[in-house]
């Protein structure tokens, strides 16, 4: 099920950005072995059974320090569509598992490089994180409040949008240009390039002059008092997103509060005493107040949801936001298809290697080869 159903991929066990960009094609359809390493991987130490790190997946154990391994990895790829690693540059050539190697042997493969900096340039083989990443691209500096220091969104903007989502991106468009020529070609999914990309918004309101204040005194980063968060007299919060000056009047009248005793909407001037009334006003009501004040209206007001409440609330429920696998709750496939949909995924591996012998038997091995290739240890 699901439009990439039919696409073979092999992916070698990694961190999150990489086994996030293959989740994603895993939902959609495709066909996912997983290379895992014996003993675990950071990755999937301590990952509980129904993960999406994991889902969608069979499980094959591969020592790649041993030559027997590599070899039944590359007949592995002989008949795959996208081979997917996460290593440093010249870590799969070494092991004899690069680009040249595969592509001699599969000309249609698409082979995906998942890294932090790129496969060239003076920070290919220094280590980093989300963090380093979106530091360098310059997203970070412009993330946290007014004269405070920068704040990193978790690991969403490097990690999965800038890294997983990027990678998965290229690798559905170079199997779209393969249906043309027949090729398979490299994807050099970086998260610097891929966190750069996201904040391209940004970048072009700069440009414009649009957004030229420093950290927290813009428009979109908490500096508007109709673009930020305001506590509630429960505790809770909301989220105010206001914009358009057909949503701030709502969100005026939704706080009972006369426009003409405000100042305009976007006077810079005044946005700190604005914020200091709609703080007041949001302090006054328990959230739940203020959802039902708000609900089906336009004034762009959402209650910020701890996970366990958004897993139930009924607007995530009715579109099947979330679903539950194995007793973990998480997010179900996106997007949605009219004619090919994905349906649920399926869970994960039950233990690591779990499909080994199933794999090598596929590939015609036969029992006697598997215990041979176990004993030696090149199964783990």
């Amino acid at each position: 099920m699901g439009p990439l159903s039919g696409v073979k991929i092999i992916e070698i066990a990694s961190l999150a950005p990489a086994p996030f960009g293959t989740t994603i094609l895993a939902d959609l359809g495709a066909e996912v072995t997983l290379i895992d390493r014996p003993g675990g991987t950071k990755s999937s130490a301590g990952t509980p059974k129904g993960s999406p790190a994991r889902r969608g997946r069979k499980s094959i154990t591969l020592d790649l320090k041993k030559p027997e391994a590599i070899e039944v990895l590359l007949k592995l790829c002989d008949d795959a569509d996208v081979f997917i690693e996460g290593f440093r540059p010249g870590v799969t050539e070494r092991l004899g598992l690069g680009p040249e190697e595969l592509a001699a042997r599969n000309p249609r493969l698409v082979y995906a490089r998942m890294t932090g900096w790129g496969q060239e340039g003076p920070l290919a083989q220094t280590a980093g994180h989300d963090i380093d990443y979106i530091a360098m691209s310059g997203i970070l500096s412009m993330i946290g409040r007014a004269g405070e220091k920068p704040y990193p969104p978790l690991n969403l903007v490097g990690d999965f949008g800038g890294g997983g989502m990027l990678m998965a991106m290229g690798i559905v468009t170079a199997l779209f240009e393969r249906e043309k020529s027949g090729k398979g070609q490299v994807v050099d999914a970086a998260m610097v390039d891929g966190a750069a990309q996201l904040s391209n918004f940004v970048y072009g309101l700069r440009a414009a002059g649009a957004w030229n204040e420093p950290r927290g005194e813009n428009l979109l980063d908490t500096g508007s008092p109709f673009y930020d968060t305001y506590e509630c007299a429960d505790g809770g919060y909301v989220a105010v997103g206001a914009i358009e000056p057909q949503f701030y009047a709502e969100l005026l009248k939704g706080l009972q509060l006369d426009p003409a005793s405000l100042p305009a909407q976007h006077d810079r001037t005044q946005w700190v005493a604005m914020k200091k009334t709609f703080t007041d006003a949001f302090l006054a009501q328990p959230r739940s107040h203020w959802e039902k004040v708000f609900d089906g209206t336009d004034a762009c007001v959402a209650p910020v949801l701890t996970p366990e409440e958004a897993f139930v609330h009924p607007a995530n429920t009715e579109r099947g936001v979330f679903f539950e696998m194995d007793g973990v709750t998480q997010p179900a496939p996106a997007p949605r298809f009219s004619r090919t949909p994905a349906g649920q995924p399926k869970p994960g591996p039950a233990t690591q290697g779990v499909d080994t012998d199933a794999i090598l038997a596929g590939i015609g091995l036969s029992g006697a080869e598997i215990e041979s290739l176990r004993k030696g240890g090149a199964l783990g």
